[in-house]
């Protein structure tokens, strides 16, 4: 999972950066932050906001 929010994570900062920094609207940088970010830490804010929207519970696999 973590390599595909590097991957999701660096397209989106490799087209923020041909387009031009100053040309992209703001928003576009809040999904390319928040995907390197879940890479680095393992941490996924929207996935975790989905999983309480949709009240999922996840339970722990043994040994993995």
């Amino acid at each position: 999972m973590r390599t595909y929010f590097a991957f999701m994570g660096t397209v989106l900062w490799a087209g923020i950066f041909l387009s031009g920094f100053s040309n992209v609207h703001w928003l576009i940088y809040l999904p390319a932050g928040v995907s390197v970010l879940a890479a680095v830490t393992g941490y996924c804010p929207s996935q975790i906001a989905i999983f309480k929207l949709y009240d999922v519970k996840t339970t722990e696999v043994p040994g993995a």
